[in-house]
């Protein structure tokens, strides 16, 4: 582990089974969250679901092994929704910095694809993440600020939007 670097870039359909395998991991045993596959159905269908439009999906791999992965959902009028980053507990934090590098990727695709606004929803139970991405430049909002277009997920209670 600690030799390999991590090397990021687009998912592939091979990719399919270890990122639900890494999305569940964290979801059911280290958060507690009681969520399937069959209720992520955007997890059986990555390409049509997030690699569209100004959309994009990438995973993090340290040698044959992902340990992290990060969604764009294109959700129309130069506007994106920030999905499914989820980063594998033994590669988080600075030494690694395997989330930095997921939301540097999708950042620079946003800006590149000249995104006005990155929207995100997460868990009260995600309190890392919250401090990842307030750090990142990400402003906490309302639900009711969000897009009507923002696909909210049923386990989302914190909402947050990057603009550029």
């Amino acid at each position: 582990m600690s030799g390999e670097s991590i090397v990021i870039e687009s998912y592939q359909a091979q990719h399919q089974e270890a990122v639900i395998a890494l999305i569940l991991g964290i979801q059911n045993q280290e958060f507690g969250i009681d969520i399937t596959a069959d209720q992520q159905p955007d997890l059986r269908d990555v390409q049509h679901f997030y690699q569209q439009g100004n959309g994009g999906f990438w995973i993090a791999r340290s040698g044959d092994v992902i340990v992290g992965c990060i969604g764009l959902k294109d959700i129309g009028d130069r506007q994106a929704a920030l999905r499914k980053m989820f980063v594998a507990a033994e590669y988080r934090g600075r030494q690694f910095g395997t989330g930095a590098a997921l939301l540097n990727t999708l950042l620079e695709h946003a800006r590149a694809r000249r995104l006005q606004d990155v929207y995100l929803g997460t868990t009260a139970k995600f309190l890392a993440a919250h401090r990842f991405y307030e750090k990142n430049g990400f402003d906490e909002i309302a639900v009711s600020a969000l897009p009507e277009s923002f696909p909210v997920m049923k386990v989302d209670s914190k909402f947050y939007r990057l603009s550029f």
